[in-house]
């Protein structure tokens, strides 16, 4: 049952895939399927469902032969045709920024939060890393999120005092927005979807942390448990590159 299923879904063509997933729902290994891809690690893109996921199928899918054109490269593919450079965000004070602004850059976007456990260690290690290598090409773009606990209730202008006064933050700060559910800022998607597998994998907790290259494109994924501090190894290498 679960050969044909698969078989069925692998030789339909593109347009066809909407009604294959209907019956592939119904289907004890299309819950395997979507289990897999759901199964990413805590924030890691290493463990993305193209690098892990579709491997981890392999007993299932054997003995069919894939074309090169799958529907898993199609896929793959179109999740990967904008780059962060193709967005605009609000900036604090309410402003239209367009991101193609840091074409050339490497960036760091990390959703924020006041009243955190983690709020004292990553400011204070994001400001210090901003001050160190602002001047190489680097940039660090924090997102205020109220999603997690309610850790970032205030206005606006009460988080820019916040975090400008008390950890003297130089970096750019932009309006509060919704990293998951309906809601999910667009700049939010884009990141998800390129750093968390077929169906991109929830934002765990405040702070959790996307590295992304000169050329727009979502490189690493890191958990909020994970410093700044740990991630100025592969800030060093991408500003090199």
């Amino acid at each position: 049952m679960a050969s044909m299923a698969f078989s069925s879904v692998l030789s339909a063509p593109l347009h066809s895939l909407a009604q294959a997933k209907l019956q592939l729902n119904s289907n004890s290994a299309c819950m395997a399927f979507l289990d897999l891809s759901n199964r990413a690690s805590f924030g890691s893109s290493k463990s993305t469902f193209f690098r892990d996921g579709f491997s981890s199928l392999s007993p299932i899918l054997s003995g069919f032969s894939l074309k090169s054109r799958s529907f898993a490269t199609v896929y793959a593919r179109a999740a990967t045709e904008k780059t962060i450079h193709d967005f605009t965000v609000k900036d604090i004070d309410g402003k239209d920024v367009a991101l193609n602004k840091f074409k050339g850059r490497v960036l760091l976007i990390v959703n924020v939060a006041s009243r955190c456990g983690l709020t004292s260690s990553n400011y204070s290690e994001l400001s210090h890393i901003y001050e160190k290598y602002k001047t190489q090409g680097f940039e660090i773009l924090a997102f205020p999120c109220n999603q997690f606990g309610g850790q970032e209730p205030g206005s606006n202008s009460e988080i820019k005092q916040f975090a400008c006064t008390r950890y003297k933050a130089e970096f750019p700060i932009f309006d509060k927005v919704d990293v998951n559910g309906p809601n999910t800022a667009p700049v939010y998607q884009f990141l998800k979807s390129n750093a968390g597998g077929f169906l991109g994998d929830l934002i765990k907790w405040n702070f959790e942390k996307f590295l992304v290259d000169k050329n727009g494109k979502v490189v690493e994924r890191y958990p909020p448990t994970t410093s700044p501090f740990q991630i100025e190894k592969d800030i060093k290498k991408l500003l090199a590159a």
